[in-house]
């Protein structure tokens, strides 16, 4: 299929993973050069936060001066999906009128708090929209928490599956991971959850109360930044030394493996 010469591209463009925290390492040691220099030739933005996407693009500047000044950029914000409960039957917003820009032969920015935009973030509504428009989209390569964490956990990595955020409820949450356990033991498949920061350590509880000892266990937190880690152990393991999670703040991947 030949896509029409006359619209622009939406480009994903990968974020950081530090969430622009202090000690945060260089911008240039974490995205590709090509990623900086496509980022700062973009006018038109769509963004998870306007003000995170203004933070990111003046640490793009550092780097490679963008090509218009920050002001004159437009940066809209993706519209925010429907909440649980009775939001949850709320239709969905339209998505497609952000798209006029490209439609019209400018190149869009799509770009996330954190990591690669519409991973475990929000921009699929978006991105699924572009295609349905004939709109090209160049996802372009960058830091994904997931993957990373995938990769350094020991894990399964060739039968995974991301679950997202489990319930909040302690009894729902507990039979929500006894299942995802029982998943992961029949199909040697390794799952992967994340958290609210300042929930993390909650998390972590509730997965070491419920897995069951035998169950290998992986945490990583803080990933691409100068203290970050990644530690897989048993549960009955974990459970004599459990993890401190010392900034309340940082992102953190949880991964399981049942036997």
């Amino acid at each position: 299929m030949t896509l029409p010469t006359a619209t622009g591209t939406l480009w994903l463009i990968p974020n950081t993973l530090d969430l622009g925290a202090a000690d945060a390492p260089p911008i240039e040691l974490v995205l590709p050069l090509g990623v900086l220099q496509r980022a700062a030739q973009l006018r038109h933005w769509l963004a998870e936060d306007a003000k995170t996407a203004r933070a990111f693009l003046k640490r793009v500047n550092a780097v490679v001066p963008l090509t218009h000044a920050l002001q004159s950029l437009s940066i809209v914000e993706l519209p925010r999906p429907p909440k649980g409960g009775a939001g949850a039957l709320a239709v969905a917003p339209d998505v497609a009128p952000l798209l006029a820009p490209a439609l019209a032969g400018h190149d869009v920015g799509l770009v996330s708090e954190a990591g690669l935009p519409a991973v475990a973030d929000p921009g699929a509504s978006l991105v699924a929209a572009a295609h349905a428009a004939g709109i090209r989209v160049c996802p372009l390569a960058g830091p994904s928490s997931l993957m990373l964490a995938l990769a350094a956990s020991g894990l399964h990595g060739q039968c995974f599956a991301f679950v997202g955020y489990l319930p909040t409820d302690t009894l729902q949450r507990a039979a929500r991971i006894t299942a995802l356990e029982a998943l992961s033991r029949r199909e040697r498949q390794t799952q992967i959850a994340i958290e609210t920061p300042y929930r993390n350590a909650a998390l972590a509880a509730a997965l070491l109360t419920t897995l069951q000892p035998t169950t290998r266990l992986a945490i990583a937190c803080g990933l691409t930044m100068a203290g970050g880690w990644c530690m897989t152990r048993r549960v009955r393991d974990w459970r004599g030394a459990p993890p401190v999670f010392s900034d309340r703040t940082l992102p953190a991947v949880f991964l399981w493996l049942a036997d």
